[in-house]
C-alpha cells in the first residue's frame, strides 16, 4: 500500500479497497469541481462553441440530433436546457427511431431534419462516422457541429466542428467521457464564448453544475471507464440529486422505480433509472424519455415516468422470453458448465439469431449470455429487407469494435456497417452472409483471445474482519464512490455457515449466514435456487455489502453473486 494511503485517515478497510484500484494518492480520490478537466483541452471545441454562439446570437434554429439511448437522451437533454438556460429557445431536437432509421445522422435523418429548416446541425452522441450524413446536411446548407465520444473511423465527416476526444490529434486527458460528458463540455465552452461576447449582460448567466444530475445518469448508463474525470461528473451529479436539485424527470423516475433519491448511488442510476428510460429508445421512440428529462412541470414528467415504467416491464417480459429460448438453443453449453465438463469445450465467440427477436432488446440479451458463458457474443435479430442487426458485448482482453473491424477488413463486404467501442458494438449485415460472418467472427475471437481469458475470473477485495461487517461498513463503502466501470464496487469473499434459507420471489434465495466467530448478517443470492448450494451447511460466498430499507428500518444486507463448497 502507498505510504500516502497508508496515512490517510479513513476506514482501515476501505484503504485496502482503495490500494487495489491503483489509488496512490490522495488526490485521485478528490473530487473536488477545481479537480474537473477543462474544456479547452477538447480539439475542435472552440469553433463549434463559435458556431453554436453565432446561431444563438443571428436566432439561427439550432437543431440536435441524438440517440436512442439513455446517453443519448441525456446528451440532447444537456444540451436543450443549456440553450434555454443561455436565454435561446429556438432549439428543438430530433432522435433516431432505431427501427425505422436505424443509429446516427444518416442521409434519410438529414431528409427528415431538413423539414424543420434547421441551420445548425448538433450531433450527440453520434455523429463521428456519419461520412454521408454530414455531406447530406451540407447539401441543404446546414452548419453541422459534431459532438460524439465513440471510436472514429478512418475517415471522418467533413463537418464545420467535431468535438471528440477519441479523434486523433486531441489530447484531451479523459478518453473514456460519454457523449453526455462531451456535450455538457461544448455547453460550458459555449458559455465562456458568449461570455466573452457580453451576451450576458443585462441576463442571469446560468450555473452548469445544474446540469451535472444529467450528466451523472449519462455517464453511468453508458457504462464508461469511471476514470477520476468521469468521478468527479458523476459524484458532483449524484450530490445534486440527493440534494434535492434534479430536474424533475429525473425526481419522477426514482419515484416510478420506488427509490429512496436522498439515498441514491451510482448503482442505483445503473440498475433502476437507466433501464427506465432506456426503454423508450428500446420498445418504442427516446422522444419520451427526452421530454421527460426537459420537462419543468412534476406532473408531465410523472406522467412520462409512469409510462416508461410501464414500457421498462414490457421490456423484461420480452427479454425473459428471448433469453430462456437462447438458453433452450444453448442446451448443451449448459450441460457442459453443469457436468464439470472443461469450459475451454464453448466456442469462444457466439453468434445467436432468430427472426422474432426484438431489435431493441438483443443488446440485452447479448450481455446476459456473456455473463452467463464468459464468452463474447453477437445477437441478430430480423430488421427486414433481407437486413439483420446484431448488438454486440464483450468480455475483458477483446475490444470488439476492433475484432469487427479485423472481420471487416479481411472480409470485404461481409459486414454493412459497425460502430463501437471495447466492451460493445453494434452492426449491421445481410442475411445471407450470417453464417459467413459467424464463422469469421468465431475465428477471430478464438485467434484474440487466450484461454486464460476465456475463463472467467471473480475479483475481489478479500475477506472482511468480522468486526468490520456492520451497516456502519456497508454505509461507508457506498458513500466512497462513485463505483462503476474500471473503478468496481467492493466485492469480498469468505467462508460463511449457512443458519436458514428460503426462496422468495420464486427465483431468489433468502439467507441468514454467519462468519466464523461473527454475528449473522442477511444475505440474498438472486435468481439463485438452493439446488445450487453446496450439501454441506457451509460456504464461500462472493459478495457485496449493501443496506436494505426496509418500512423505516435500514439492516446490513450481503448481495450475494457466487456460492460455492468453502475453502479448505
Amino acid at each position: 500500500m502507498p505510504d500516502a494511503l497508508r496515512r490517510m485517515d479513513i476506514n482501515p478497510l476501505l484503504k485496502r479497497i482503495y490500494a487495489n484500484r491503483k489509488v496512490e494518492r490522495p488526490e485521485q480520490i478528490d473530487y473536488a469541481f477545481e479537480h474537473l478537466l477543462g474544456f479547452d483541452g477538447l480539439k475542435g471545441i472552440d469553433a463549434a462553441a463559435s458556431i453554436v454562439a453565432d446561431a444563438i446570437e443571428a436566432q439561427r434554429k439550432i437543431l440536435i440530433v441524438g440517440d436512442y439511448d439513455a446517453d443519448g437522451a441525456t446528451s440532447t437533454a444537456v444540451v436543450v436546457r443549456a440553450l434555454h438556460s443561455f436565454g435561446f429557445d429556438n432549439v428543438d431536437y430530433l432522435v433516431p427511431n432505431r427501427f425505422e432509421y436505424g443509429y446516427g445522422l444518416t442521409p434519410q435523418i438529414v431528409e427528415l431534419a431538413a423539414t424543420r429548416k434547421p441551420d445548425v446541425l448538433i450531433t450527440v452522441d453520434n455523429g463521428i462516422s456519419s461520412i454521408d450524413g454530414v455531406r447530406a446536411a451540407k447539401q441543404y446548407n446546414m452548419q453541422v457541429v459534431i459532438t460524439d465520444h465513440h471510436l472514429p473511423a478512418r475517415q471522418l465527416p467533413q463537418a464545420d466542428a467535431i468535438v471528440n476526444p477519441n479523434q486523433q490529434g486531441c489530447d484531451f486527458a479523459s478518453k473514456a467521457i460519454a457523449g453526455v460528458g462531451v456535450a455538457f463540455y461544448l455547453m460550458l465552452a459555449v458559455r465562456a464564448e458568449l461570455r466573452k461576447r457580453n451576451w450576458f449582460a443585462g441576463r442571469c448567466e446560468p450555473n452548469m453544475a445544474a446540469l451535472l444530475d444529467l450528466v451523472a445518469l449519462g455517464t453511468v448508463a453508458d457504462v464508461v471507464p469511471l476514470d477520476q474525470n468521469n468521478r468527479i461528473l458523476v459524484e458532483f451529479g449524484l450530490r445534486r440529486i440527493r440534494g434535492g436539485q434534479s430536474c424533475e424527470g429525473i425526481r419522477a423516475l426514482f419515484d416510478v422505480a420506488g427509490k429512496n433519491i436522498s439515498q441514491c448511488s451510482s448503482s442505483d442510476l445503473g440498475f433502476f433509472i437507466a433501464p427506465r428510460l432506456n426503454a423508450a429508445g428500446r420498445l418504442d421512440d427516446m422522444s419520451a424519455g427526452i421530454e421527460c428529462l426537459i420537462s419543468d412541470s412534476a406532473h408531465t414528467a410523472i406522467v412520462i415516468a409512469a409510462e416508461l415504467n410501464e414500457l421498462n416491464q414490457q421490456r423484461k417480459q420480452i427479454e425473459q422470453g428471448m433469453l430462456q429460448q437462447a438458453l433452450d438453443s444453448f442446451e448443451h453449453l449448459l450441460e457442459a458448465f453443469g457436468d464439470g465438463s472443461d469450459q475451454q469445450a464453448i466456442k469462444p465467440g457466439l453468434c445467436l439469431f432468430d427472426a422474432q427477436w426484438h431489435q431493441g432488446v438483443i443488446g440485452l440479451l447479448a450481455a446476459r449470455i456473456k455473463e452467463r458463458f464468459h464468452r463474447p457474443v453477437i445477437a441478430f435479430a430480423d430488421a427486414g429487407d433481407g437486413e439483420l442487426k446484431g448488438s454486440a458485448r464483450s468480455i475483458p482482453g477483446l475490444h470488439i469494435r476492433d475484432t469487427l473491424d479485423a472481420v471487416a477488413t479481411k472480409h470485404p463486404g461481409l459486414i454493412t456497417k459497425f460502430g463501437g467501442h471495447a466492451m460493445a458494438a453494434g452492426l449491421s449485415l445481410r442475411q445471407e452472409h450470417y453464417d459467413d460472418f459467424r464463422l469469421a467472427f468465431e475465428l477471430e475471437v478464438a485467434a484474440s483471445l487466450s484461454e486464460d481469458e476465456l475463463r472467467e475470473v471473480l475479483e475481489s477485495d478479500g475477506a472482511v474482519p468480522p468486526d468490520e461487517m456492520r451497516i456502519e461498513t456497508a454505509e461507508i463503502l457506498k458513500a466512497a464512490g462513485p463505483w462503476g466501470q474500471h473503478f468496481p464496487e467492493p466485492v469480498f469473499d469468505d467462508d460463511f455457515e449457512i443458519l436458514s434459507w428460503k426462496i422468495v420471489g420464486e427465483k431468489h434465495l433468502k439467507m441468514q449466514l454467519r462468519q466464523p466467530g461473527g454475528a449473522p448478517v442477511d444475505a440474498i443470492a438472486f435468481n439463485t435456487l438452493v439446488e445450487d448450494l453446496p450439501a454441506t451447511g457451509n460456504v464461500r460466498a462472493v459478495y457485496r455489502m449493501d443496506v436494505n430499507a426496509f418500512r423505516n428500518r435500514r439492516s446490513l444486507q450481503l448481495i450475494v453473486a457466487y456460492i460455492s463448497e468453502p475453502s479448505l
